[in-house]
């Protein structure tokens, strides 16, 4: 059994994409939901919070239950107008070893959290604070769009955007990702040496029928 590191570790190398079919075309968050910098990437276990748009009282709280090598995944609704993550709560999340925040809604401070090297996938940017003082939950399942996100699922997040994956289907799931990539990488050499994406993929005869030939 891989430990939960060794295995966070490998699918951030494979990446969202890459995750995504190897687990048959499951667990994609919509295209909104992108990361603050293009060369972010972040894969680990979800530590989820359910919270009140433009309140962060609970990420606040969170940060005290959170573990090392978890990704936080922050249910704000959707809601833009306001930015209940920004650098300070960032120097907190890297200070304790987080793997990076999945925020359904938006953020601020981007320029210091990029600078800081925190990964961070949020679905837009907002100058304006935020309140203090409603509760929420920590530990429960949510959905960012029609993808429910359970405590121990592993969010894989790169420029691509963000897949989660069952954690009852972690090691499978790698599996079948590591075998994609290895059979991508021998196409890739094909065509290096002359072979069509069409050959390779047996295109031909779908090609021919819609009179493509």
């Amino acid at each position: 059994m891989n430990t939960a590191h060794e295995v966070s570790a490998r699918l951030r190398a494979l990446g969202a994409a890459t995750v995504y079919e190897a687990q048959g075309a499951t667990g994609a968050l919509d295209s909104g939901v992108k990361p603050i910098d293009p060369g972010m990437r972040m894969a680990g276990p979800a530590f989820t919070v359910d919270l009140r748009p433009g309140d962060n009282l609970m990420l606040h709280y969170a940060l005290l239950k959170a573990r090392p090598g978890q990704v936080l995944v922050a249910d704000c609704k959707g809601f833009l107008e306001a930015g209940p993550w920004g650098d300070v709560l960032t120097a907190q999340a890297m200070k304790l070893g987080l793997a990076g925040l999945l925020i359904h809604g938006a953020v601020r401070d981007a320029e210091s959290i990029v600078q800081q090297g925190f990964p961070v996938f949020c679905r837009g940017l907002s100058i304006k604070g935020t309140a203090k003082h409603q509760p929420g939950r920590i530990d429960v399942p949510v959905f960012i769009g029609d993808v429910c996100i359970r405590p121990g699922d592993c969010v894989v997040g790169d420029r691509d955007g963000v897949v989660v994956v069952p954690g009852e289907r972690l090691d499978e799931v790698v599996a079948r990702a590591e075998d994609r990539e290895a059979k991508e990488a021998l196409m890739r050499q094909a065509i290096a040496r002359g072979a069509t994406t069409a050959e390779l993929l047996g295109l031909s005869d779908v090609l021919r029928r819609h009179g493509l030939s």
